[in-house]
């Protein structure tokens, strides 16, 4: 039996992203059904596959990007959680929305931080 990228992708998708990931796959369904199969087989079932990053490193770049650009709240959150599941701690996370202020500006490191502090809130990681 042939793996195909959808499989393989899903697969990716959960180990990194558990059921966040599966719950922004299942919202699309009844809008767009194709955005939700390229967002499994290009993303996850070709680029987070290839060989020459870990998952952990690609978890920080995804982070960066999506605090650099400052509108990605919802996707910022399921990648905090990926980069959370993927061996990244709480500091690191922190530090990589902080230098995002050097780069993208203050408001696009706040809006991050404040993702942030919700996902870590939700996980039990600090208080309220």
């Amino acid at each position: 039996m042939t793996t195909t990228r959808y499989d393989i992708g899903l697969s990716k998708l959960a180990e990194i992203d558990g059921n966040a990931g599966q719950n922004v796959i299942e919202s699309l369904q009844s809008i767009c059904p194709d955005l939700a199969r390229y967002t499994i087989e290009f993303p996850f079932g070709d680029i987070y596959q290839r060989p020459q990053l870990d998952l952990k490193s690609r978890e920080i770049g995804t982070v960066a990007a999506l605090t650099a650009i400052g509108h990605c709240a919802p996707q910022l959150n399921v990648h905090i959680n990926g980069a959370l599941n993927v061996g990244c701690s709480p500091e690191e996370i922190i530090e990589i929305i902080l230098q995002m202020a050097v780069y993208a500006g203050f408001p696009a490191a706040l809006n991050g931080m404040f993702v942030a502090k919700d996902v870590f809130i939700e996980r039990g990681l600090i208080k309220a």
